[in-house]
């Protein structure tokens, strides 16, 4: 159990291929509910004519909900709403020493905090494996030099860096945990404001690091290459973008497609029990990248329009 933004306990990355496997297995039974064979023929069938029971298309997501800078104590966060699943992200920045590997680098850590509240099947350590698992999913998308510019965390090579402390609270489940959680992650590095820091040299050669206290002097991380997970359930013949809860217990097998808003996919992943075709998996792909770009673009638009605001902005606040 590692201490994160939030102070409380969270689930860190960690685990073995084979561990991974078995997660991915289970991934379609976390936080599942009971339909009867009636009411699954009537989802799948609808999803064969495009008409899926809350009345969207397959390509369609949910309303979503966007709102920064929630948390006080963080250096970023924001919370996402699609439909009824709720995530909270808070980013806390805190000084540290670049990983030997990558000198002249900061780095960011992954910590998913899986909330009894969101589902019963979550008490005790029900919600580990999952939070577990999408805490590898987080890493697997940022381990790239393009998503972010690790050079810019960098504050004295081999000595001083940023750490970015990324914390995943689930405050409730509605199916499509991971396109959320990265909608909700993306927010919040572009809330993200981390002070700008001056490197003293003296005369002996001993370092001091001066912290600017102008809250307004600081640096903003560029979220343009982050990319967000698409993820496609195959329904039938079919596959749809933003599953519900109930939709989910129909599929057997889902791809998660990681796109950045160029279009371009960073990596895959196949989770559940079923099996998928070559031909369904380019076709998933293929809607993955034209559903990621307009989610993308979306996103930016929304992102940019609350910051323009300013403080005139009504915040709602993740108790509100």
């Amino acid at each position: 159990m590692t201490q994160g933004a939030w102070g409380g306990g969270a689930v860190r990355a960690g685990a073995t291929r084979a561990d991974d496997v078995r997660r991915a297995e289970r991934l379609g039974s976390m936080a599942s509910v009971a339909l009867s064979e009636a009411e699954k023929v009537y989802i799948v069938h609808g999803v064969q004519e495009d008409l899926r029971v809350d009345g969207r298309g397959c390509e369609d997501y949910r309303c979503v909900e966007v709102e920064t800078d929630v948390v006080s104590n963080t250096s970023g966060s924001a919370r996402v709403k699609l439909g009824h699943t709720d995530i909270l992200v808070g980013v806390k920045a805190e000084m540290g020493t670049p990983k030997l590997e990558k000198p002249n680098e900061g780095y960011l850590e992954f910590f998913v905090d899986c909330s009894a509240n969101a589902t019963p099947e979550f008490e005790g350590r029900g919600g580990d494996d999952l939070g577990t698992e999408i805490a590898n999913t987080l890493y697997r998308i940022f381990n790239n030099k393009s998503s972010v510019d690790l050079k810019s965390l960098c504050i004295s090579p081999r000595e001083h860096c940023w750490i970015l402390y990324v914390d995943v609270l689930l405050l409730e489940c509605d199916g499509n945990l991971f396109d959320t959680i990265c909608i909700a992650v993306k927010a919040a590095l572009f809330n993200t404001r981390i002070p700008r820091v001056r490197v003293l040299e003296d005369e002996e050669g001993s370092k001091d690091i001066e912290l600017s206290d102008d809250p307004y002097d600081c640096i903003r991380l560029s979220v343009e290459n982050v990319p967000c997970i698409v993820t496609l359930c195959k329904i039938g013949y079919r596959h749809v973008v933003d599953a519900t809860l109930q939709e989910e217990a129909c599929s057997l097998a889902s791809l998660l497609v990681s796109v950045t808003s160029a279009g371009v996919v960073t990596c895959m992943r196949k989770v559940g029990k079923g099996s998928l075709d070559p031909e369904s998996i380019f076709e998933m792909m293929e809607t993955g990248k034209r559903v990621g770009k307009v989610l993308h673009a979306s996103l930016q638009s929304v992102l940019h329009k609350e910051e323009s605001l300013g403080p005139k902005r009504q915040k709602v606040g993740f108790l509100g």
